[in-house]
Order: C-alpha cells, then structure tokens, then sequence
C-alpha cells in the first residue's frame, strides 16, 4: 500500500477540495442570481443559466436547493463583483475575479499574497488591455447540430466563430459579447438546446514566456489566491506549457 497509498488518497482530497471550492463560488452566484430575479428557475434566466453549470460540476441537488432556500432568508450577505489586478513575480500580469461581502477584508487578503511573491496590486482597469472579457456558454450538442450556422445566427451577439467540443461530455462552448449574455442564452434555449450554463470570463491577449522555474512560482502564487473563499477565479497571461513545448 505505502506511498502509492498516499498518493491516491492526496489526489483525492485535493479533488475534493476543488469541488468543495467550486461548490463555494457557485452558491455565491446562486445567492446574486435569486436576489435579482427571484427563486422561481423558470422566471429567471440568471438562476436557471447558474443551475445548469452547477449541474455540470456534479453539484448536488440538495446543495442547490439549499443554496437558493439560504439567498431568500433576510441575513443572507450582499455580495459584489470585485476585480483586482496587477503584476506578479517575473512581469507576468494577473487578474482576480471576487465575490464578496467585504471588500476591506478582500483586497487586504489579495493585496497580501501579491506582496508575499514580491508582486504588484495595481489599481481597477489598469490591466484591462490584456485581457478580453467574454461571456461563455456551455451546452449539450443536439444530434445534427450545423454549428456554421447557429454561429451564423449569433453574429449579431459578437459569438465567435472558434468554439470548443467536448465530445466525451457531449458540451459544445462558445465565446460572445458580455453585453450580450441575455440574448444569447435566450436563442440557445429557444433553439432547443439543453443545460444551457452560462458564465464570464477574460482571457489574455498577449501571452507571456515563461521558464519552468517561473512558472512554478506563478502557480504557487495563482493556488494562493484560490484558497480565499472571495475569490472566484485567478487569470494570467502566462503561456500555457503545452504551447512551450511545441
């Protein structure tokens, strides 16, 4: 048993601190969802579009309704979308999306780490030219689906013409307009698509070499950040190893 032992139980818990993590940062999203537009899925885009993600990240039922139930009480916490941005260790530029109820309490736990690995918090918007934000969608491909020309349909909406395939899980993922997000949502589910999960994101345009060395450091920074409960996701614009490699 021994080390190998040890290991599979490491990669477990880790897994399941990843989900607990996740489960976390979508309860916060159901909380926003609800308070703007009511618990009622059917009524509310929103809520319905967060469900479908959560379902997708095997959250279970009664965590979900529970989550719903806990943003309709009166003690429930107001959260906002907090952004903080600014350079990490070897010029490498880092964006944190937040969720949180106290933003005191947040930027001081953002402003740490960033000074811990001898990084730099700048200030809201200083870094907004090397990242595109984007709304992204997630959903079940439909038997004799012709992406040209849903892609076609949402033109108007600034969908991009490249998208993802997940032939395992069955997922087709587009990238559109933020501003958008409502009409998109609403064709895709109009068209008959199933699970239809929405979602934000900023994706860098200007990608960053990096050696092993520091992209070690960079990650360590990156799960630093994650460990706080505020924080929804960490983005940099660090090249991706396998683009390194090639």
């Amino acid at each position: 048993m021994g080390r190998a032992f040890e290991y599979r139980k490491a990669a477990k818990l880790k897994r399941w601190g990843h989900m607990a993590k996740t489960f976390t940062r979508l309860g916060k999203q159901i909380a926003i969802a609800v308070k703007a537009g009511g618990p009622e899925p059917e009524n509310n885009p929103t809520l319905r579009s967060v469900i479908a993600t959560c379902k997708r990240e095997n959250m279970p039922k009664d965590n979900i309704e529970r989550a719903i139930k806990n943003a309709m009480g009166k003690d429930q916490s107001d959260y906002k979308g907090m952004t903080y941005e600014g350079y990490g260790p070897h010029g490498v530029a880092v964006f944190v999306d937040t969720l949180t109820d106290n933003t005191t309490r947040t930027v001081a736990d953002v402003r740490s780490v960033f000074n811990k690995f001898g990084g730099n918090l700048g200030t809201m918007g200083s870094l907004a030219f090397l990242f595109d934000h984007k709304c992204v969608f997630t959903f079940k491909k439909k038997d004799g689906i012709d992406m040209e020309e849903l892609i076609l349909d949402l033109i108007d909406y600034d969908v991009e013409e490249d998208y993802e395939e997940d032939e395992e899980e069955g997922t087709i993922t587009i990238y559109g307009d933020p501003k958008s997000y409502a009409a998109i949502q609403k064709h895709l589910e109009e068209c008959g698509f199933e699970e239809v999960g929405g979602d934000f994101t900023y994706i860098p345009n200007d990608l960053k070499d990096v050696t092993p060395e520091q992209r070690e450091t960079l990650d360590k920074m990156v799960e630093r950040l994650e460990e706080f409960d505020d924080v929804q996701t960490v983005y940099t614009n660090m090249k991706p190893a396998s683009e390194e490699e090639e």
